[in-house]
């Protein structure tokens, strides 16, 4: 926890964490809700889940929290051993009576940073994953207050996201919707208004850029409006555009890409099956039942 000496942290938002030293400060607030049982192994495979992600979207960022990384070598220099336990097992088997294995993990995390200067220079440019906290657990998101909503695309705008603007309100049919996506990111005339012809298009738009060549910045995202009226009026379609957009996302973000949707209800309570499911496929050398025989 924090000393009387240091500062306490503030929460932060996703998008204004810089490395994972803001993201350990959230947790450092909330440690009930991010490490269940004050269980060290399980911050450990979160840190571990952290720079994993970092690494799959090409972020290049210092990370001293491998099982075996700096951060455990900095702690058996301190604690003058040399056996085989990750930090956390260290930490857990060795934290002193009347604190908690998490409070001693922030009093050495503490003492670490100070020791080994890991806090980013005065007006340094640290490097930053833009809209990563709507693609962390679901690439389309949900807003009920439209004054978030707003407020999210300045966000992601300012940091050089093109946001495609869509009112599903004006949607009475799957027709409107066609036209209007069509209309929004430039699809060629030959594009065929239906829900086969959306998935390929938008899967050339998310992964391989726009069809007019026009500068594609960070990403790209959709802010769809008044979604649930859509839904009233084709239940089955707006279900299925949803699948089709998580299913790019993921797409996209395997080729470094980032693209997701911002989602806007009118209903609070609304609801959607899970979007973006992905099969379990046979390898391209196996894919014909012959190949297997």
């Amino acid at each position: 926890m924090p000393t009387e000496d240091s500062p306490r942290p503030t929460a932060k938002h996703w998008q204004d964490c810089a490395d994972v030293y803001d993201f350990l400060d959230r947790v450092r607030l909330r440690p009930g809700m991010w490490v269940p049982g004050g269980s060290l192994p399980h911050l450990q495979s979160l840190l571990v889940g952290y720079r994993a992600a970092l690494g799959v979207h090409g972020v290049e960022e210092p990370f001293a929290f491998w099982p075996e990384g700096d951060f455990y070598r900095w702690l058996q220099e301190q604690r003058g051993i040399a056996d085989s336990l990750t930090w956390a097992a260290e930490i857990e088997r060795n934290t002193p009576a009347g604190s908690t294995p998490v409070e001693e993990f922030f009093r050495l995390l503490d003492a670490y940073r100070s020791e080994s200067s890991q806090d980013p220079a005065p007006g340094a440019d640290p490097t930053r994953f833009p809209g990563i906290e709507y693609m962390n657990n679901t690439f389309v998101t949900l807003f009920w207050r439209r004054g978030l909503l707003t407020e999210a695309e300045l966000r992601l705008e300012e940091r050089g996201f093109r946001v495609a603007h869509l009112a599903a309100g004006e949607w009475a049919s799957e027709q409107d919707m066609h036209r209007d996506v069509a209309a929004a990111l430039k699809f060629p005339d030959y594009y065929g208004h239906n829900l086969n012809a959306l998935n390929d298009c938008l899967g050339d738009v998310a992964c391989y850029g726009p069809y007019d060549d026009a500068q594609e910045g960070t990403g790209l995202v959709l802010s769809i409006t008044d979604y649930d009226r859509f839904t009233a009026a084709c239940p089955r379609a707006a279900q299925t555009v949803l699948d089709i957009v998580a299913d790019q996302a993921r797409r996209a973000a395997v080729l470094q890409r980032r693209f997701f949707c911002l989602l806007h209800s009118n209903d609070p309570d609304i609801r959607f099956e899970p979007v973006g499911a992905t099969p379990v496929l046979w390898n391209s050398d196996e894919w014909l039942n012959a190949n297997r025989l």
